[in-house]
């Protein structure tokens, strides 16, 4: 059984590198988590391999998705491609695409066919050159704490409640306007007034 090293680099990045070492036996599932093991990526994205030439022509696909049924037709699952089955070339190279949402690219290429080690857990990081770049917070890990969909809720949340807060003032202000509900007015909000004289409209809008 062979060991297989894959230098991944990003297609934007050309200063940032990762090589890894995998057996042959095992899939691109696993050099797909060993991959953002080492870039600090969260895996959990759709994404996918291609079988590329020399030229990083993109042909068959191996794809990650992680809500997919095995029943998927003419689909290649990451989790059920051997590398060694896709291996034709001592330099065989792969063009890789991260979370298509918004996506990372990679290439992906076959640098070095090594004998097994019996000691060393595989996959495994080889080496590694510079550090992966800030993905968008779209695509952040949600343990970090980078603005998501929930704190966009809440912002709206907010704003909802500033623009009932600027109608209740609306209304406020047009009672002051008018002599008949002046009593009303200075007794619902008299005493907290009471204590502040310095208190004006500038004020009024921060509460």
């Amino acid at each position: 059984m062979a060991v297989y090293r894959f230098r991944v680099s990003f297609e934007d990045y050309d200063d940032v590198i990762r090589e890894i070492d995998i057996k042959s036996t095992q899939t691109f599932n696993d050099l797909h988590f060993a991959i953002h093991q080492a870039t600090g990526y969260t895996p959990e994205k759709p994404s996918s391999f291609y079988v590329s030439n020399d030229y990083w022509i993109k042909n068959e696909e191996i794809a990650y998705l992680p809500n997919a049924k095995k029943s998927l037709d003419k689909i290649t699952l990451m989790e059920d491609a051997k590398l060694s089955r896709f291996i034709d070339d001592p330099h065989q190279k792969f063009y890789y695409i991260y979370n298509f949402e918004k996506p990372l690219e990679f290439h992906v290429e076959l640098i070095k066919i090594l004998d097994n080690q019996p000691n060393t857990i595989f996959p495994c990081l080889f080496k590694s050159v510079g550090e992966a770049p800030r993905i968008s917070p779209v695509l952040a890990n949600p343990d970090e704490n980078i603005y998501d969909e929930t704190d966009a809720l809440d912002l709206l949340d907010e704003n909802d409640a500033t623009i009932a807060d600027e109608d209740e003032l609306s209304e406020l202000k047009g009672l002051e306007g008018d002599t008949e509900n002046d009593e009303e007015v200075e007794g619902e909000f008299g005493d907290e007034f009471s204590d502040n004289e310095d208190f004006d409209d500038e004020d009024f809008k921060e509460m």
